[in-house]
């Protein structure tokens, strides 16, 4: 890049050099060339002058002379004879004196008398009629193609005979008679203009000829003394162009000076060409100062550059100052921009790698130092992290600023031990190290070692602080990454406080497959709309009737891969997805169709569909579920448990009001699991209370179960509430129960819940008495 930027300023420093001294030269070529036509100008003109001063002293030699010979009464005489051997010696004495060129008598009656004759003869026409209508008989005229300076003086003796012609030729010689005149090699010529334009002697071509004709009218019309133009190989030329008197007027004719501008501008050449040279000269010199100008510009800049393109990479970047000026300032003003740009990434790093409220080492840090163990053989890394038992309790009672202050000493206590390595937090109340063991029996000795040496009290803020910690390890395994090392040593931690373990190594099998687990909610929504999932019936009979007055209708799926699932798998994942939603409102409409399947077999069965709780926390659910019980061909019960009323009470029991106002049956399921709330039961307008089958199945075999199942259904019965036993599985589970007063009993004793095919079959038998239990 900079390579280029030096380029570009010498260009433009030559460029602008360059231009400057293009000007000068051409202002130099101006003035001299200017000088130079001003000199040929004062030439041509000076020469004009001069061929002005010969041809009038021509012309008057001439006019002599012919006025002498005219006048010669001998020479009338020999004329008015006819004495042709005595004029033509006359005229030819006459020729030889005055160096003329012709010399002949045009006779009245257009006869050419004279040197020629014949060759004239043809001309005399013209000639006479010119002479007699000039005013002065002198001029110049063609003959034969030629043009020719002509002086005439009549010549009588009582009457006018003819014209005496006096006649010298305008050719090569004469102008070159005249060029010699000149101060300067000029170039002269006599141009005469017919009706093809103006031409030279007849000898010019047609190209010359157009161009002199262009060249001449344009000088005659705007009457320049001495225009400028392009001479016969195509250089400049200065010309003077002057009219000369001719005996016709339809041949004018024009006497043309030029003078090649080449010729002007010679002594000029050297000056030119040590112009020329200078220039070049500059021009070199100049680049080559550019080109050092430049490189001192740009090398500083590059420096610049390559030091950024340094920092750009994190490595250490300074400029040498080698100047004051800007470029000087600059290369500072980078130094300091490094030197803090450098402090700030250390800054940043060190924040990137410490927990900010303890100053401890984080999980990145603890991942750097996990990834520098996984080239160790198998079995040899483990990472381990340490969770301090009730932590929250001891944030409330301590405050934050304490609770960190306990971590942090827990971290350095922890830090001090010569077995772990990069200790970090990794959560509030976990903090994570790796452990280098051989083999998991020596990293469980280990990290219960280590569990011994840190369950030692705090002192924190002048309080003695007793800690309990759990610890979690798993292996380090090179191609799953340190990461994974420690969510599964987290996992572990979880694993170790659920079975309430000092140190708990990952299980796997325990832990399943929660990534499995998830896909499970799209596989569902898919199983709704192929039919994958269905409904099967658990019957619930009726103690006192004897038979079988409602069912239970429960979700099953059967998984094209992993086959027949429990509900106790995918229904509470369906509550955490907001899945649930969905679920229920396909059990509750495909419940609905099958009730009214079972009717019209003649089986009028109350139908009970398990509400979530997250369901009855949206308002909305209330208006699909009346319009679906609307279908309802017999009795409907919505199931929910009390902790659906706990999450948001509010909600839920304005929507079971409006149920229960709908005719809708509320059942309290799952009662006697959990915190069972006296005053939620009394608040729930339900009719029916299911007792777990937790307490039912040890109901013969516990008094304190027997005792609590007794108590539960007489205040069932006393606030007006039927009862259901579930998990009845024997027949003196059943008869005790019914001793107990019990309403209805749901089980396999009854039952396992059928698909609606079988529950057909089985109601079917029911009606005619074959049934196994009492």
């Amino acid at each position: 890049m900079f390579t280029r930027l030096r380029t570009r300023l010498t260009v433009l420093y030559a460029a602008l050099f360059g231009a400057t001294l293009l000007m000068i030269s051409l202002g130099v070529y101006t003035a001299i060339d200017q000088a130079a036509q001003r000199q040929v100008r004062g030439e041509l003109t000076a020469s004009g002058t001069v061929f002005d001063r010969v041809w009038s002293l021509r012309s008057d030699r001439l006019r002599q002379g012919a006025t002498l010979l005219s006048r010669d009464f001998g020479f009338r005489e020999a004329v008015a004879t006819g004495d042709g051997a005595t004029i033509v010696s006359a005229m030819d004495n006459l020729k030889r004196r005055f160096s003329i060129d012709r010399v002949f008598i045009v006779s009245a009656d257009g006869r050419v008398i004279g040197d020629d004759a014949e060759a004239l003869a043809h001309e005399a026409p013209r000639l006479a009629a010119a002479l007699d209508a000039a005013e002065d008989p002198a001029g110049v005229v063609m003959l034969r193609g030629a043009p020719y300076q002509v002086m005439a003086a009549p010549v009588s003796s009582r009457d006018q005979m003819g014209w005496l012609v006096f006649a010298v030729r305008l050719d090569r010689p004469e102008m070159a008679s005249l060029e010699r005149l000149s101060a300067i090699p000029l170039t002269a010529a006599v141009l005469n203009r017919d009706a093809m334009g103006w031409r030279q002697d007849g000898r010019s071509s047609e190209r010359d000829r157009q161009r002199l004709s262009r060249f001449i009218d344009e000088a005659i019309a705007k009457r320049l003394a001495a225009p400028q133009g392009l001479d016969e190989t195509g250089g400049r030329s200065l010309a003077l162009v002057k009219r000369l008197p001719t005996l016709t007027r339809d041949t004018p004719a024009v006497l043309l000076l030029r003078y090649p501008l080449a010729l002007a501008l010679a002594p000029y050449r050297l000056l030119l060409a040590i112009v020329a040279l200078a220039g070049v000269v500059g021009l070199v010199v100049v680049s080559g100062g550019s080109w050092m100008l430049a490189r001192g510009v740009t090398r500083p800049i590059s420096a610049l550059d390559e030091a950024a393109h340094r920092l750009q990479r994190g490595e250490d970047a300074h400029v040498a100052i080698e100047t004051r000026d800007e470029i000087g300032r600059l290369a500072a003003s980078f130094n300091t921009m490094a030197t803090e740009i450098r402090d700030r990434e250390r800054r940043i790093t060190h924040l990137a790698l410490h927990d900010g409220e303890t100053g401890l080492p984080n999980r990145l840090a603890l991942e750097r130092v996990v990834e520098g163990l996984s080239d160790l053989p198998p079995g040899q890394a483990y990472v381990a992290v340490l969770g301090l038992h009730r932590f929250d309790h001891l944030r409330g009672a301590i405050g934050y600023a304490l609770a960190a202050q306990a971590v942090r000493m827990i971290g350095n206590r922890l830090g001090g031990l010569a077995a772990v390595s990069g200790v970090a937090r990794v959560a509030s109340d976990v903090l994570g190290f790796a452990l280098v063991a051989d083999g998991s029996e020596a990293a469980a000795g280990d990290a219960a070692r280590l569990m011994a040496a840190l369950e030692q009290p705090l002192n924190v803020g002048g309080d003695a602080i007793d800690v309990t910690l759990n610890l979690g390890l798993a292996p380090v395994v090179g191609r799953a990454g340190p990461g994974a090392a420690i969510e599964q040593a987290n996992i572990a931690l979880d694993q170790a406080r659920a079975s309430r373990r000092k140190v708990a190594f990952f299980d796997s099998e325990a832990y399943g497959d929660p990534a499995s687990n998830l896909s499970l909610m799209s596989d569902m929504l898919d199983a709704l709309e192929g039919g994958a999932l269905e409904l099967f019936y658990q019957p619930k009979f009726d103690m006192r009737r004897g038979a079988v007055t409602g069912v239970e209708a429960l979700s099953r799926w059967r998984h094209p891969v992993r086959g027949m699932l429990a509900p106790d798998l995918f229904i509470p994942m369906a509550e955490e997805t907001g899945h649930i939603r969905t679920l229920t409102e396909w059990a509750v409409g495909r419940a609905i169709a099958d009730q009214a399947t079972l009717a019209q077999a003649g089986h009028a069965v109350e139908m009970a569909v398990n509400i979530s709780g997250r369901t009855l926390g949206e308002p909305d659910f209330a208006d699909f579920a009346l319009a679906q019980a609307r279908n309802a061909t017999g009795r409907l019960t919505f199931e929910i448990t009390e902790t659906a009323v706990i999450e948001n009470p509010e909600v839920a029991l304005a929507m079971l009001d409006r149920f229960a106002e709908a005719g809708i049956a509320i059942s309290i399921d799952d009662f006697g699991t959990g915190l069972s709330s006296l005053a939620y039961l009394k608040r729930i307008r339900g009719q029916e209370l299911k007792i777990d089958k937790s307490i039912v199945q040890d109901v013969t075999e516990s008094q304190r179960d027997a005792l609590i199942v007794r108590s539960t259904i007489d205040l069932a019965h006393s606030l007006g509430l039927k009862v259901t036993a579930e998990g009845v599985e024997t027949e003196a589970c059943f008869s005790l129960l019914a001793a107990m007063g019990c309403d209805l009993a749901q089980g396999y004793l009854i039952s396992k819940p059928l698909p609606l095919r079988e529950l057909l079959t089985f109601l079917g038998k029911n009606e005619l008495g074959e049934r196994s239990y009492a």
